[in-house]
Formats: structure tokens, C-alpha cells, sequence
């Protein structure tokens, strides 16, 4: 529950510059610590990320798929008692996050496939400017292709969610351009999208408008299909990418989300903690409800609370409708087992789904030990992601 007291102390030791002193308050709040408020130099240490273990590609074997009539999504993960000390999302803090320790430092081949160009450029409107890497695929035929806009987490940069997240490889396979917008360390200290800010959740001001222009930038300047254009993100990018679907549907095709949280979930620094440790308790915005979505979340995270997947795919009205739901149980051979939801609308058509990675805490399932916060044992989200925008499109939607 929220003290009072102690979220005004932590706005006075904010707005006074003491981010440290203020985190580590509210920490204690929601610990359920009412102590004296936290002053500097005794404020509580924070306990540094944990190394997530390296990535093996490995693929998925399906062992139990079950069907269902209408009905409600599947019922929140467990919650667990303790919340790591913000990992990929200390955005909230100014804190950053360790990097890796006895990772190989990537190379040119670990970001993109031989034969293909990873180029940078710079875009500015009235809310600022954003530097980004655009991924070009090595083939130049077969017309307008589709774009993936790519969102990173906390510390991390376009080269190393690209080399994690092995996206280039996979685009290059589906022919298709990719783009990296980079936070600033201005912007945020730890380079994270600034999600929880009102002044950053609407789709003409703050970053949304950078991100959808420099995503219409890219489509005026190389020949991609206005009909195919889809944003993903992991933790802060990943609830970045949920603002992207609820402010501009008529620019996102699809929306993939990795460990991230809902549209509105959060208006400020406490109710972002809150939000991360239980899951939104307020109005929530709606990009699970109006754009496909499909949804990765490890149901071991205590970075973002798993709730948020549910909350992310929840939007206004979607109980009522009870969407026909099919559950798919699989496991990665040595790996993480998993359940998969896919929601359907009235023609079968799938219109999100949801894997909940078991065991899995906060990093990108399948990933690449060339990047950071990357799980080796869960199925291959890039390319389920990919898998799952190429079967929608805005033509579809009827836009």
C-alpha cells in the first residue's frame, strides 16, 4: 500500500536531484517498510541485476494443445513475494544496469548477417531528437517489404537488442528492413523509454512521436508496405511498444511485447513501481484491445510482476466478448516449458496471444548470448513475433 508520507518524501528527494535516495524509499514502501523516511547517505543498498545464463538456439516441441469455447483469459501467474531491484526497467531510478560480466564482446557478425548493411541516422521533430540504426536486408527485389520497429530495454543499444534478439538474421530471411530508434542517456540516465510519464503516453507528443516519426521517416525513404509495419519491445521498449499500438493503430499493423507492461499503466514514479511489483491497479489503455498483440513473459519475473501480460491483452470490454481461446503446452528440449493462449475473433482469425515461459524470469526468450538479458531455454520469441505479424496486416483490420 501506498504511504503517503513516504511518496512525499520521495518527491521532495527528486525533485532535489537524490534519485538514489528516492528509489531506495520507495522500495521500502513497497516492502511494506514505514520507517523514517530514507535520507542521504543511509539510504537502503540496491541489490545489483542478477546475470541472466546464456542462449542456445533450441526449438519448441508442442505436448499438449486444448481447445475452449468462449471464455475469459487464463488466470494471472503466481505472484512472488520479492521484486528484483528493477533490472531491465531503472528507468525509474537513474540507476543502470550492470553489464554482463564473461560475455564475449559482440562483433559485426553477431549484429547482422554478412551481405547486409546496419546503417545510422539521426531524427528530430518539436519533441527532440533520436538518433536509430536501420537494418537494410541484402536482398533489393520483390517490392514494398515490411518494417519492424525495435524497442530496447534499460542500458541497453540498437546493436546489442539487435545481436540478443538475433532480429536481422531472421529479417533477412523474411526480406524484410528493421529499425533500432536508440534512447538517449539525456532523455533517461539509464537509457530506458519513459513509459511511465502521462507526458510520454500520447501519440502527438513526447516519444511516441518520435518513434512513429521515425517510423514514417523509414517509409518514405525506402519501400516498405504502409500495410505491414509492426513495433516489438522488451521491459521498457516492450511497454513502449504497448503505447505505440494504443496511440497509432493506424501506423502498427501487430505489436509484440516482451516482459513489458500495458498502456496507462503507470502516471508516475510510485504507481510504476507499483505497478511493476503487483501489476496495474488503475485504468489501463488499450493496445491489447484494438491491435493484434502477441505477449512474452517469463511467470518467474520479478522484475515486471507476469500479471502485466494479462493486464496488456485486457482491454475495455474484452471480458464481455469472451474470445474463443485455444492453450498449447510445450517445452524447449532441455529447456523452459510454456503455455501459449491465442484468442481468436469470430472468423478464427488469431488476435493475440500470450506465452507465459515457465521458470523464465526477466530476459528475451531464445535470445542470443551476444546480447544482453536473454534466456536460453525458452521458445524463439523473435521469431514467433515475426511469425505472428506476417499473418496480419492493416488491410486486414479494414484500415
Amino acid at each position: 500500500m501506498l504511504n503517503p508520507d513516504m511518496v512525499r518524501e520521495a518527491t521532495r528527494l527528486t525533485r532535489a536531484g537524490q534519485l538514489v535516495e528516492a528509489t531506495a524509499l520507495l522500495q521500502r514502501m513497497l516492502r511494506g517498510d514505514g520507517g523514517p523516511a530514507a535520507t542521504r547517505g543511509n539510504a537502503a543498498p540496491v541489490e545489483r541485476a542478477r546475470l541472466e545464463p546464456p542462449t542456445l538456439e533450441l526449438k519448441a516441441n508442442v505436448v499438449e494443445e486444448t481447445e475452449s469455447g468462449p471464455s475469459s483469459q487464463a488466470t494471472p501467474a503466481k505472484r512472488h513475494n520479492r521484486l528484483a531491484p528493477f533490472g531491465g526497467m531503472k528507468d525509474l531510478s537513474g540507476f543502470g544496469m550492470p553489464s554482463p560480466v564473461g560475455r564475449t564482446p559482440m562483433s559485426k557478425a553477431d549484429i547482422a548477417p554478412g551481405g547486409t548493411r546496419f546503417v545510422s541516422a539521426t531524427f528530430t521533430n518539436a519533441a527532440g531528437s533520436r538518433t536509430y540504426k536501420l537494418f537494410i536486408p541484402s536482398r533489393v527485389d520483390g517490392g514494398p517489404r515490411p518494417l519492424i520497429v525495435m524497442l530496447h530495454g534499460c542500458t541497453q543499444s540498437p546493436d546489442d537488442f539487435a545481436a540478443g534478439t538475433r532480429m536481422n538474421f531472421l529479417a533477412d530471411e523474411r526480406n524484410c528492413f528493421v529499425v533500432y530508434p536508440e534512447q538517449p542517456r539525456g532523455a533517461n540516465p539509464a537509457k530506458c523509454w519513459n513509459w511511465f510519464r502521462t507526458g510520454d503516453q500520447q501519440g502527438s507528443s513526447g516519444e511516441p512521436s518520435l518513434i512513429a516519426g521515425i517510423t514514417r521517416k523509414i517509409m518514405r525513404e525506402r519501400p516498405i508496405d504502409p500495410k505491414r509495419v509492426y513495433v516489438a519491445g522488451l521491459s521498457a521498449g516492450g511497454a513502449a511498444a504497448a503505447i505505440m499500438g494504443a496511440t497509432h493503430p493506424d501506423l502498427y499493423a501487430a505489436v509484440g511485447i516482451h516482459s513489458g507492461l500495458a498502456c496507462g499503466a503507470a502516471s508516475d514514479l510510485p504507481s510504476a513501481l507499483a505497478a511493476m511489483r503487483h501489476g496495474s491497479a488503475g485504468p489501463i489503455g488499450t493496445a491489447g484491445a484494438s491491435v493484434p498483440t502477441i505477449v512474452f513473459h517469463g511467470d518467474r519475473d520479478t522484475t515486471v510482476h507476469p500479471s502485466n501480460a494479462e493486464l496488456i491483452l485486457r482491454g475495455p470490454g474484452e471480458a464481455a466478448a469472451s474470445p474463443r481461446t485455444k492453450t498449447l503446452r510445450g517445452r524447449v528440449p532441455e529447456g523452459h516449458a510454456y503455455t501459449r493462449t491465442v484468442l481468436t475473433d469470430e472468423g478464427g482469425l488469431g488476435t493475440s496471444e500470450h506465452w507465459s515461459v515457465h521458470g523464465a524470469g526477466h530476459a528475451w526468450s531464445g535470445g542470443s548470448p551476444a546480447g544482453s538479458y536473454t534466456d536460453p531455454r525458452g521458445p524463439d520469441a523473435t521469431r514467433e513475433m515475426l511469425r505472428f505479424f506476417f499473418e496480419h496486416s492493416l488491410a486486414l483490420r479494414g484500415e
